[in-house]
């Protein structure tokens, strides 16, 4: 195990009541980190928090709606009376709409996907800064294969805030490097989550066979989380091979 995944390092996970961001929290917690699961449905978190414990891990069950900086400050300050300061962020929490192109989409859930895709990703990050900056911490931005490459069933929204994560990783490792903060702009592809549903058109069973699984991604995030202090990985890209 590396020195970023000693035990007792605090990890932070947003989106972690279910799919990418259950995982990940379950795959750090057997990997010896203390977790600190967030999200807006207290009963799938407390499901989560049963499979960190299954995992030999310590859970901490706070949740929040990412769009409230009360709240997220508050998480933080939970975290810190708890457990001490926060070690490693997953940021995993999105929202897209079945209204996708400039014909059909909605202003309002234009508004609402950028303010959970791209706000509230900077609002955690922000509240957790001094933190990553005392323990070198690192942040792994589950962002999307739109994010890296344009996608075009993505939707107006998701495509532009997806994209911007990038420049937010990039900007926290120029500005941040002095203090060994790292950032990771995470973009799988397709992947059997629920947020499938989330699409026009859902996918069939015979698509989602060959989808990458929620597990896939948290062993991407935990080779991120994994890292020496010293290596930083700017941006991972992950698909299935069946990704066009």
């Amino acid at each position: 195990m590396s020195d970023d995944g000693a035990p007792g390092r605090v990890l932070w996970v947003t989106g972690a009541g279910s799919g990418m961001g259950r995982a990940a929290a379950v795959s750090a917690a057997a990997r010896g980190w203390r977790v600190a699961l967030s999200g807006r449905r207290e009963d799938a978190l407390a499901q989560t928090a049963r499979a960190v414990e299954a995992a030999g891990g310590e859970a901490l069950v706070l949740p929040l709606d990412v769009g409230d900086g009360a709240a997220v400050a508050a998480a933080r300050a939970s975290i810190g009376e708890r457990w001490g300061a926060v070690g490693g962020l997953v940021l995993a929490a999105g929202l897209n709409s079945p209204r996708r192109t400039w014909a059909d989409q909605d202003l309002g859930e234009l508004e609402a996907v950028v303010a959970t895709n791209l706000v509230a990703v900077a609002r955690v990050v922000d509240a957790a800064l001094p933190d990553l900056r005392a323990t070198a911490g690192v942040v792994v931005v589950i962002s999307s294969y739109a994010g890296w490459s344009f996608s075009p069933g993505a939707g107006v929204a998701y495509s532009a805030s997806k994209s911007a994560l990038a420049s937010v990783c990039r900007t926290l490792n120029q500005q941040e490097a002095p203090s060994g903060v790292r950032a990771c702009h995470l973009c799988p592809g397709d992947v059997d989550t629920d947020f499938l549903a989330m699409r026009p058109q859902v996918p069939d069973a015979s698509a989602r066979e060959v989808m990458l699984s929620a597990d896939d991604v948290a062993r991407a995030v935990q080779f991120v989380l994994d890292a020496p202090a010293h290596v930083r990985v700017d941006e991972l890209v992950i698909s299935p091979v069946s990704q066009r």
